[in-house]
């Protein structure tokens, strides 16, 4: 079993990690949809309790995912909403269930920070993404930001 650790965003590893995912989803964005844009995480952002960040170790301790939650905005009926951002792992370690183990520990911490509403944009190019979600009661939702990137976006009520 793969295990979490808190990292902040700019550190060597999270780093890595993210510019390793940002050129995966690049070079398997639908080129229909245009270019693919990363946006690197803000420090301020993923640092408790306005988020945290998560780098994901195998057994050996090597890297090999990541993911964080981050609070944004309050929802038009005034609760609280953290956000799932850049949940990912390296293709060897998929499959086995680590992705649903990180998805609820982000949605543990985000609990912990306060959250009522939990949401997250995607898109459907990651079908394995989007059941991940929905099989973790997660719905669809009117988006809630303009990512260029996203062309799916889920909520869930929690607390």
């Amino acid at each position: 079993m793969l295990r979490s650790r808190e990292s902040s965003v700019d550190a060597p590893e999270a780093h890595a990690l993210l510019t390793e995912y940002f050129a995966e989803r690049a070079a398997g964005f639908p080129p229909e949809q245009g270019e693919y844009r990363p946006t690197f995480p803000t420090v301020e952002a993923f640092t408790p309790p306005a988020g945290v960040f998560l780098v994901v170790e195998d057994e050996s301790g090597a890297p090999v995912g990541c993911g964080g939650v981050r609070r944004i905005s309050k929802a038009a009926d005034g609760s609280t909403r953290y956000e799932i951002k850049h949940l990912w792992l390296r293709p060897e370690v998929r499959g086995g269930g680590e992705g649903k183990r990180l998805l609820q520990e982000l949605e543990r911490r985000a609990t912990v920070f306060g959250t009522e509403q939990l949401v997250l944009d995607t898109n459907a190019s990651l079908e394995a993404a989007g059941k991940l979600y929905r099989s973790n009661g997660y719905v669809s939702i009117e988006p809630y930001n303009d990512n260029p990137n996203a062309t799916n976006w889920y909520g869930k009520a929690v607390g």
